[in-house]
């Protein structure tokens, strides 16, 4: 196992743990808008899904011996894992909720409750957060099958 690639994939996992624990609460916290929070945090994730994608390939290569080996299969899935999620999130979720916020205008909230494109974009947001927490669960597993490499 590559120490640079358990490095690697610790500090992607920091930066989205850091993502979803502190930016985005406190930005729907202290903004006076949750459109204005919400736009803060689109503009923060592709950086964070680019960088996943990144780190899993990266970590791939890096681990390449290894998993051909066939002794960390399951860690080179892992890696895999976190690259295909957020390059789904990103390339797939990512542009149907811009399309759906294009098309509502700056402010979710002035949407009916009842109207399907509220749902629609509960939904997709969903998604996004769901491939994020299958790709920051699959880091975990990258990183704490690679702890040995960092003795």
């Amino acid at each position: 196992m590559s120490a640079l690639a358990s490095l690697l994939m610790s500090a992607w996992l920091g930066a989205s743990a850091l993502l979803v624990g502190a930016v985005a609460p406190a930005a729907f916290a202290v903004l006076p808008d949750r459109g204005l929070a919400g736009a803060i945090v689109g503009r923060v994730l592709p950086v964070v899904f680019a960088s996943g994608m990144i780190a899993g390939v990266l970590t791939i290569m890096l681990d390449w011996p290894y998993v051909r080996a066939a002794r960390d299969w399951w860690r080179g899935g892992a890696a895999i894992a976190v690259a295909v999620s957020c390059a789904f999130a990103q390339f797939i979720v990512g542009p149907r909720i811009a399309a759906l916020r294009a098309e509502i205008g700056p402010s979710l909230a002035a949407l009916a409750a009842d109207d399907p494109r509220r749902h629609a974009f509960g939904q997709l947001h969903a998604f996004s957060v769901a491939w994020l927490g299958i790709a920051m669960v699959a880091a975990t597993v990258v990183v704490i099958a690679g702890a040995p490499a960092l003795r």
